[in-house]
C-alpha cells in the first residue's frame, strides 16, 4: 500500500545541484557547461551533458533571467494570421526562437496602423520582450513602422520594403517569374493574372514579376483580376475569365485564356471549380498555377503546379538576425536576406 502511494507522488524535479552530485563536479561547474563556457574540459562537459541527460534537468528560465538580467523574450508582430503565408511565417519564426532557446510573445492584429501597432509594441515591451520580429506584408503596415520610435531591436519579415530596418523575405518577383516563364514555355502565347489585394507587398511583387517575365518574351500583357486571397474571389475571378473562351466556328473551343497564374493557393481552388463548372478542361484546355504550395495542393483535381516558400528557412534566418543583435550589443547596418523560391510543376500545368 505504501509503495503504491510512493509510486504515485510526483517527483521532485531535478536540480543544477543534482546534477552535479551526479557528475561528480561543483556546481560552479555546472553551471559553466550551460553557459557553454570555454574553460571546462571536454571530458568533464560529457560527463555533465550525460548527468543532464540522465537526470532529464532542464534549466529553469526565470531562475537564469534573475542571474543574468535578460527575460530571454522575443515578441512577434503578425497581422492575418489566419491566412496560410502569415500563419506559416509566424510558425516558422516561434518554432526558430524556441531552437534558439528564447521564449516567444506573439500579439496578432487584425488590421495594421500606427495606433495598433503601437500598442502591440508597448505590450510586448512591458512583458519584456528583448527584440521584435514584425511581420509587415501590407503598405500600411510598413508606413505605421516607419513612424514609431522603437524600443528595442526589431527584424522585419516579408517587408518587400526600403525601411532601415534588417529583413528577411522570400523572392517574391523571382516566384511569379519562374510560373511565367514555365508557362510560356509551355507554349502559351501569354498568361492571365489573378492577383491578390493590392496593398499587400507580396501581391504587388507578384505582379511585378508576372509582368515583367511577359513582356521580356514579347508576349501581350493582359489587365490583371484582382481577388482577396480567398477561395470565392478565386471562383469568381475564373467565372470572368470562362466567360472569355468562345466556341470557334468548328465547334471546338478556342481559348483566350490558356493559362493562368493565380496569386495563391485558395484563389486557384476557386479558379478551378469555375473552370470546372464551366466545362473546361484542365490543362487541357486552360493550365492554371498558383503559389505558396499549401499542404492541400498536391491533392486539389488535378494537382496544382505552385510555388513553395520556405517558411522555416524564414523563421530560422529572422531570429538569427534578432539574435545576432541582441547577444552583440550592437547595432550594425540593416542586413537583407532574400530567400529564393522553388517552383514545384504538377498536372495543372503538364497534360499528362
Amino acid at each position: 500500500m505504501s509503495h503504491t502511494a510512493e509510486s504515485a507522488a510526483p517527483r521532485r524535479a531535478p536540480t543544477m545541484a543534482d546534477v552535479a552530485q551526479r557528475a561528480g563536479v561543483s556546481h560552479q561547474t555546472v553551471s559553466r557547461v550551460l553557459s557553454d563556457h570555454p574553460n571546462v574540459r571536454e571530458s568533464t562537459r560529457a560527463e555533465v551533458l550525460r548527468a543532464i541527460e540522465d537526470l532529464g534537468y532542464r534549466r529553469n528560465s526565470s531562475a537564469r533571467a534573475l542571474v543574468t538580467r535578460r527575460t530571454l523574450t522575443l515578441g512577434v508582430v503578425a497581422c492575418n494570421p489566419t491566412l496560410f503565408g502569415p500563419a506559416s511565417t509566424l510558425f516558422g519564426v516561434e518554432e526558430a526562437a524556441r531552437d534558439e532557446g528564447y521564449m516567444v510573445s506573439a500579439v496578432t492584429l487584425r488590421r495594421y496602423s500606427a495606433g495598433a501597432l503601437k500598442e502591440a509594441i508597448d505590450h510586448l515591451s512591458g512583458w519584456g520582450a528583448e527584440g521584435i520580429v514584425v511581420i509587415v506584408p501590407h503598405r500600411a503596415a510598413v508606413e505605421a513602422l516607419a513612424e514609431l520610435r522603437l524600443p528595442f531591436p526589431v527584424v522585419t519579415v516579408e517587408g518587400g520594403h526600403s525601411l532601415p530596418l534588417p529583413s528577411v523575405s522570400v523572392d517574391q518577383e523571382l516566384g511569379a517569374r519562374l510560373l511565367t516563364g514555365h508557362l510560356l514555355a509551355a507554349g502559351h502565347s501569354t498568361v492571365w493574372h489573378v492577383a491578390g489585394p493590392s496593398d499587400w507587398l507580396e501581391a504587388e511583387a507578384r505582379v511585378h514579376g508576372w509582368r515583367g517575365a511577359l513582356e521580356e518574351a514579347g508576349a501581350q500583357v493582359p489587365p490583371p483580376l484582382v481577388g482577396d486571397w480567398t477561395p470565392l474571389s478565386g471562383y469568381r475571378a475564373g467565372q470572368e475569365l470562362a466567360g472569355r473562351v468562345v466556341a470557334s466556328g468548328t465547334g471546338r473551343r478556342t481559348p483566350e485564356v490558356s493559362a493562368v497564374f493565380v496569386a495563391n493557393d485558395q484563389m486557384a481552388l476557386g479558379v478551378l471549380r469555375a473552370f470546372r463548372e464551366a466545362g473546361l478542361s484542365v490543362p487541357g484546355q486552360v493550365a492554371i498555377a498558383g503559389f505558396d504550395d499549401i499542404p492541400e495542393a498536391e491533392f486539389f483535381t488535378p494537382p496544382l503546379t505552385t510555388v513553395r516558400q520556405d517558411f522555416v528557412a524564414v523563421g530560422q534566418a529572422s531570429i538569427r538576425m534578432l539574435v545576432g543583435r541582441l547577444e552583440s550589443g550592437t547595432a550594425p547596418e540593416p542586413e537583407r536576406l532574400v530567400i529564393e523560391p522553388r517552383l514545384i510543376v504538377r498536372g495543372s500545368t503538364t497534360p499528362s
